[in-house]
């Protein structure tokens, strides 16, 4: 246990090295500050790294993860990465990347208590029910955990637009695309759902917020 923890620093004066011999500038361009394009809400899982499956630096990408790639309401740490990344960071493009075999997608398809994320996954059960009729007709569990994956983070696309951080950079005319990936462990590639959304107009009428003068 004691030889794995020291390995973290081994391997990080390995990668000072290499990387300070590519580009002898990178640490002090790096400490200069950051202004990535992207947000990216993925989940916690360790195979699941932003910057690596992209192809990005550090510096491109500002990130938040947690179980199952949620966007709830209520998530103050949720609530407050996207209101940084939108208003201080200026973020271009929001991504909620879901990842096909999620832990917690087929934990929430199943009725077995595993702990306090019970209460977390409550929300990915409510996209099942929301969706029922389509997931109960897939007999393949496999599939129906897949075709899951995909509804999870079609909702959150649509949560994100929900939010008045979202609402109010779009009435501020701010360039500003929410996008819904699905990255596939089991050959590397991500996948574009193609639920991309630019503005109000695919928003429900009753989660419209009336633009409020200050």
């Amino acid at each position: 246990m004691i030889n794995s923890y020291r390995e973290l620093f081994s391997n990080n004066k390995k990668w000072v090295e290499e990387t300070t011999n590519q580009n002898p500038d990178f640490f002090k361009n790096l400490a200069a500050g950051q202004s990535p394009q992207f947000l990216w809400i993925g989940c916690s899982d360790s195979r699941v790294p932003a910057n690596e499956i992209t192809g990005t630096m550090p510096g491109d990408i500002f990130v938040h993860r947690n179980i199952a790639n949620m966007v709830i309401h209520t998530d103050i740490s949720m609530l407050s990465v996207l209101d940084y990344a939108v208003n201080v960071l200026q973020v271009k493009h929001i991504i909620v990347c879901g990842h096909y075999g999620c832990g917690g997608v087929n934990t929430a398809m199943g009725n077995k208590q595993v702990g306090l994320i019970d209460n977390w996954l409550r929300h990915i059960k409510d996209v099942y029910r929301l969706h029922q009729t389509e997931l109960n007709a897939i007999e393949d569990p496999a599939k129906r955990s897949n075709r899951l994956v995909e509804l999870n983070v079609q909702e959150q696309v649509h949560d994100l637009t929900k939010t008045s951080i979202v609402q109010n950079a779009w009435a501020n005319g701010k360039p500003l695309q929410v996008h819904g990936l699905v990255y596939d462990i089991a050959n590397g590639i991500l996948k574009d759902l193609d639920i991309t959304v630019e503005d109000t107009h695919e928003i429900e009428g009753v989660y419209k917020l009336e633009t409020v003068d200050v």
